[in-house]
C-alpha cells in the first residue's frame, strides 16, 4: 500500500509518497507558495494540484500537516472572505495583548487553552479583523485552519469540515485540557462564533477524495515532525525553518502563565508543549547575502570564529518576536568593537544568535517538567555544517543533526498509513548521521542575554 503525505508550510507544499509498511520514500515533490504575511488560499490549492500532479497513482491514503495558527475566513458559500493572516503576521499584536487582559491575564488563558495568546495565534487575528475590517469579521460565517482548509478541498467541500486535536489547539479557542473549544473566546474576538471544523481523533478517518483516497485528519507542521520522527520520551526537537521551534511530546498538558511555552497537543493524543521565535533561518541567508558569500562560505566563515565571536552579539529579530514577546523590535548588533568586527565573528554570531533564543526555548522546556536527554535539529537550516558544531557549544546534552528530510510531510504519511491500517507504522528513522558532544561554553549565552536584556533598559 502507498500512502502520501503534504506539507502545506509558509514556503512551499512538500509531497511524499511512502510505503506503508516500510515506510520506503517512493517518489516526492515540492512546489513553492507566495512570500509574505498574508496570502490568498487559492494559492495553496494551486501549489497542492500542482505538487500532486501524476503523482498520487497507486495512493490509498493521504494526510495533510500545514503551517499553524493561519485564519482562513470563509463567507457562507464556502468563499474566501479575505487573504489568510500567517503565523508571522504581526499586526495583531495589540489584540492580543487586549485579549490576554480582557478575559483576566496571562494566567487566566493558561488554565483555559494551555496557552497565553501572542500575535501569531488565529484568536488574535479574529480580533484585529473584528476591529480593523468589520465588514470581513460580520461576513465570516466558517473559520478553518490552513491545513484545514486543504483538507477540505481535497474531500470535495463537504458540509462539514474537519481538523486534529494539534492543529486546532494552536487556535486560542480550542482547550487541550478539556478538547472542546472555548466559543465564548472565539466570540469575544471576533463578535460571533462562525461554523468550526469537527475535531477528529488521531486515527479517524476524515473523508475520501473524490478518486477514493482516504483522507486523515492531518495536523499542524510541528506535530507531524514529531510525529514523522518518532520522538520518544527525552527527544526535543528545534526546528529551524523560517520560524524556529523547541518541541517534545509530553504525557501530560503544560500551562505556561509566563506565555513562553505554548500548551499545545500533538497528533497522537499526548500533548506538545513548545517555544516558537520568529526568527530562524531567514537570519542566515540575510547575514550571508549581507556578506556577500553563498551558504557554504558562510559556514566556513562562521567556524573559522572563536566560539562567543570574540564578544560580538547579534539580537535577530530582523521581524520582531514572538518568544520573547518583542512584536515590535528589530535586531541589532552589540558589543561592537575595531579587534572583533570581522565577516567571519558576524557569520558566527549569526547563528549563535539564532540558537539563543531556542537554547532559551529549551530551558523554558526543562522548567515546565520536560525530561532532556538530546536536542534533534532539523529544518532547512540544519544541513548547514556550521550548525551542529555551533549548537554543541551552547546545550547542555547532545545534539543529533538526523539527516536532511521532510519530517512534517513523513508525518502527515504516517498518520495517512495510521489511518488506513488502524496501526501506528514503527518506521524507523535514521537519527545517527551527525552527533555532536556538548561543549557549551557559558559565556556566549551570557553574553546574549546581556544584550537582550539591555532591550528594556
Amino acid at each position: 500500500m502507498l500512502v502520501a503525505g503534504l506539507d502545506s508550510s509558509t514556503q512551499s507544499v512538500k509531497l511524499v509518497v511512502r510505503d506503508a509498511d516500510s515506510g520506503a520514500l517512493v517518489r516526492e515533490r515540492r512546489v513553492a507558495h507566495p512570500d509574505g504575511t498574508e496570502v490568498h488560499p487559492q494559492a495553496w490549492l494551486d501549489a497542492l494540484a500542482d505538487v500532486t500532479h501524476d503523482m498520487l497513482e497507486g495512493v490509498e491514503a493521504m494526510a495533510v500537516a500545514g503551517q499553524q495558527h493561519g485564519m482562513v475566513a470563509l463567507d457562507d458559500r464556502g468563499e474566501v472572505v479575505r487573504p489568510a493572516l500567517l503565523w508571522n503576521d504581526t499586526r495583531s499584536a495589540p489584540d492580543a495583548d487586549a485579549l490576554v487582559a480582557e478575559l483576566g491575564g496571562p494566567q487566566v488563558w493558561a488554565d483555559v487553552v494551555g496557552s497565553v495568546p501572542v500575535a501569531s495565534f488565529t484568536v488574535t487575528k479574529a480580533r484585529w479583523m473584528a476591529r480593523v475590517e468589520p465588514e470581513n469579521a460580520r461576513r465570516t460565517s466558517r473559520m478553518m485552519l490552513p491545513h484545514d482548509y486543504l483538507t477540505w478541498h481535497l474531500a470535495g467541500r463537504p458540509d462539514e469540515a474537519v481538523t486534529d486535536r494539534g492543529e486546532v489547539s494552536g487556535t486560542g479557542y480550542w482547550s487541550p485540557l478539556t478538547d472542546q473549544y472555548c466559543e465564548d473566546l472565539l466570540a469575544l474576538a471576533l463578535g460571533h462564533v462562525p461554523q468550526l471544523p469537527r475535531v477528529c481523533g488521531p486515527a479517524e478517518v476524515a473523508g475520501h477524495t473524490p478518486a477514493g483516497i482516504v483522507l486523515g485528519p492531518g495536523t499542524g507542521d510541528n506535530m507531524g515532525a514529531a510525529l514523522g520522527l518518532g520522538l520518544k520520551p527525552g527527544d526535543v526537537v528545534v526546528s529551524l525553518g523560517t520560524s524556529g521551534t523547541a518541541f517534545a511530546v509530553s504525557e501530560v498538558p503544560a500551562h505556561d502563565a509566563t506565555g513562553t511555552v505554548a500548551g499545545f497537543a500533538d497528533a497522537t493524543g499526548h500533548f506538545l508543549p513548545l517555544v516558537c521565535t520568529l526568527n530562524a533561518a531567514r537570519i542566515m541567508t540575510s547575514t550571508a547575502a549581507m556578506l556577500g558569500v553563498d551558504l557554504d562560505e558562510y559556514a566556513a566563515l562562521a567556524l573559522s570564529a572563536s566560539p562567543g565571536s570574540d564578544g560580538l552579539v547579534l539580537l535577530p529579530y530582523f521581524d520582531g518576536e514572538r518568544t520573547p514577546n518583542l512584536p515590535e523590535a528589530r535586531g541589532s548588533i552589540h558589543g561592537v568593537t575595531r579587534a572583533n568586527f570581522t565577516s567571519a565573528n558576524m557569520a558566527r554570531a549569526s547563528i549563535e544568535g539564532m540558537l539563543g533564543g531556542l537554547a532559551d526555548a529549551v530551558d523554558a522546556l526543562e522548567a515546565v517538567g520536560v525530561q532532556i536527554g538530546r536536542v534533534l535539529i532539523v529544518g532547512g537550516a540544519a544541513a548547514n555544517t556550521a550548525v551542529g558544531p555551533i549548537a554543541a557549544t551552547m546545550f547542555t546534552v547532545p545534539v543529533i543533526v538526523p539527516p536532511a528530510g521532510e519530517y512534517v510531510a513523513d508525518g502527515a504519511a504516517r498518520q495517512a498509513a495510521w489511518v488506513a491500517t488502524q496501526q501506528l507504522p514503527q518506521w524507523e528513522a535514521d537519527c545517527t548521521t551527525a552527533v555532536f558532544d556538548p561543549q557549551p561554553v557559558s559565556s556566549i549565552r551570557d553574553n546574549y542575554a546581556a544584550a537582550r536584556i539591555s532591550l528594556f533598559s
